[in-house]
């Protein structure tokens, strides 16, 4: 079963390449302008991600895909990573079947020349960690 936090940083990926979460049809779209906020998600992209789960997502997809987000909330779903483009993607637990990743309609997507959209990044805990590394390996005077 995928997660809520799984599915937050599912859309959060998709987001940054400009999916859309869809409403009634379309009717209703939600597209924060900013995903990420330096080590953090920006308070667009978590109050885009409150107003969907204020609905348990019923009824709300990632332009491009046929499952709801209280769908990827049931047991049937769990998040993987495509094999096209290594973003993620849900597929169902109990039976394989030929799904479509939302990349499938972006056509210049993948594209190794730019940089993969990715979750925020804690540079002071990455360098504490570095740090940390380089210390246990240099040699003792």
């Amino acid at each position: 079963m995928a997660s809520p936090q799984e599915i937050k940083k599912y859309l959060a990926h998709w987001f940054q390449l400009g999916k859309q979460v869809l409403h009634d049809n379309g009717q209703t779209r939600y597209k924060p302008e900013t995903v990420i906020q330096g080590d953090h998600f920006s308070p667009e992209f978590n109050q885009c991600w409150e107003a969907i789960m204020a609905v348990e997502g019923r009824a709300l997809y990632l332009e491009g895909t046929q499952q709801t987000i209280a769908e990827l909330l049931s047991p049937a779903w769990e998040m993987t990573s495509c094999a096209r483009c290594d973003m993620p993607v849900p597929i169902p637990q109990i039976e394989i079947t030929e799904r479509l990743c939302p990349c499938n309609d972006l056509p210049t997507w993948p594209n190794e020349e730019l940089p993969r959209p990715h979750l925020p990044i804690d540079s002071h805990q990455k360098l504490g960690n570095l740090r940390k590394r380089l210390v246990t390996h240099l040699p003792k005077h």
